[in-house]
């Protein structure tokens, strides 16, 4: 209890979290009416595919290079920059009047994007006051925020349109005010983090050698791990609706009823799986998101009623619930493994879970069109007990008194306890 206290009462943590809360927020406005504003210029619905897949894209390819930044400046100045950027994009969105305009800033959209993550993930991950046992309940927390902005911001959008009409520039001004809103208490409570001098960099690697263990962290393993998870995880996202409706037979009532149902339980579930990974098992709670993955596959498939897919999609959810906290923590423990390039760690690692964000829904799309909702369902199944099985060899190298990475090397890979006062 104490040490939630503490985390609870971190300003900086906080600052954090807020910005992650107003940012969805911005970003479900502009998500909502984006494609009705594209729409209403004229763009196919192609091209609006398109059009709301090119941030992602653009984020995904820049951020080994945009994470560097993150190094080189510091991660708190770079959070700064995208959040102004953010900003800039509803702004520029309030002016556009021509489809072309629209492409530009979404991809300007996506380097925001490349440009924040890694860096907020980073100040999310660096134990400080949070100690090393609260690094997932941090991110737990951060998610649990996002979650909670994403589902509200939409209806929140909805209503606004229902009330005002179809004055789209309306909504890119509520969307730039959202994202600014946060940019006061980061600058004023976000803390830069301390450079890291050679000789800790140096003691690190002269330790990893000395003991035989690899001096570069094990980055691609685990981003490897974060595509699978992400993968199998995202198979449905997009495809649930039609699931629900069409295979499921549910009533677009039904299926709102099951969104707002599972969408409480995530949300009261996420802080809970933070504490269990920090106090309890960080691999019990990485594992659950493949059970979860898995069980609710069958549940969709076996049982196509109100009953079934409600339940599918409540565990499922609780399974990305269990997921973000522990994926967090498990990013912050393989970062600090080479401090030097926290960012650029961070950023490849996201583009792992990105990329099987992106590659999961096309897969499942193609399964179902081609095999039907068997071997969808089948296939998820699959990857997930796969992620199950690299999650548990991950976890090996990783842990303490593994022959390749000995507790020794990771203790001093870890940076020495501030002095009490």
């Amino acid at each position: 209890m104490k040490r939630a206290s503490r985390l609870a009462v971190d300003p900086a943590l906080l600052a954090i979290i807020g910005e992650g809360l107003f940012s969805r927020m911005a970003f479900g406005v502009l998500s909502f009416t984006l494609p009705l504003y594209a729409r209403s210029l004229g763009l196919s619905l192609a091209q609006i595919g398109i059009l709301l897949s090119l941030n992602s894209a653009v984020a995904i390819g820049c951020k080994p290079l945009l994470g560097w930044s993150a190094d080189r400046f510091g991660p708190k100045r770079t959070l700064v920059v995208a959040v102004v950027l953010r900003s800039i994009v509803s702004l520029l969105l309030f002016c556009s009047s021509a489809a072309w305009q629209l492409f530009a800033i979404r991809a300007l959209h996506g380097v925001s994007m490349a440009l924040r993550d890694p860096a907020a993930a980073v100040l999310l991950a660096e134990p400080g006051k949070k100690g090393k046992s609260g690094v997932a309940s941090a991110f737990a927390w951060y998610q649990t925020a996002k979650t909670v902005a994403g589902s509200s911001s939409k209806a929140v959008a909805g209503l606004l349109i229902g009330l005002a009409g179809a004055r789209y520039p309306v909504l890119f001004l509520v969307g730039f005010f959202l994202s600014s809103l946060p940019l006061y208490v980061v600058v004023r409570y976000v803390r830069e983090l301390p450079a890291v001098h050679p000789h800790e960099d140096a003691r690190t690697n002269m330790g990893a050698a000395a003991l035989g263990a690899p001096a570069r962290a094990p980055v691609f393993a685990v981003a490897g791990l974060g595509f699978l998870v992400a993968g199998s995880a995202e198979m449905l996202s997009g495809l649930f609706p039609v699931l629900a409706t069409e295979y499921a037979k549910l009533t677009p009532a039904q299926t709102g009823l099951v969104y707002a149902i599972s969408t409480t339980i995530a949300v009261v579930a996420g802080p809970f799986f933070g504490w269990l990974s920090d106090n309890v098992s960080s691999k019990l709670v990485l594992a659950i998101r493949g059970a979860a993955n898995a069980i609710s596959s069958i549940l969709y498939f076996v049982f196509p009623t109100f009953a079934g897919v409600g339940v599918a999609r409540c565990v499922d959810d609780m399974g990305t619930a269990a997921f973000r906290p522990a994926w967090g923590a498990l990013m912050g423990k393989v970062s600090q493994l080479d401090r030097k390039k926290r960012a650029r760690t961070m950023s490849w690692l996201g583009m792992g879970e990105d990329g099987g964000g992106v590659v999961g829904p096309m897969l499942a799309g193609f399964l179902w069109n081609g095999w039907g909702i068997g071997a969808l369902m089948g296939t998820r199944v699959f990857l997930a007990l796969l992620s199950e099985v690299y999650a548990l060899a991950v976890s090996r190298r990783l842990s303490e008194g593994s022959p390749r990475l000995p507790r020794e090397v990771l203790a001093l890979a870890s940076p020495p306890a501030a002095p009490s006062p």
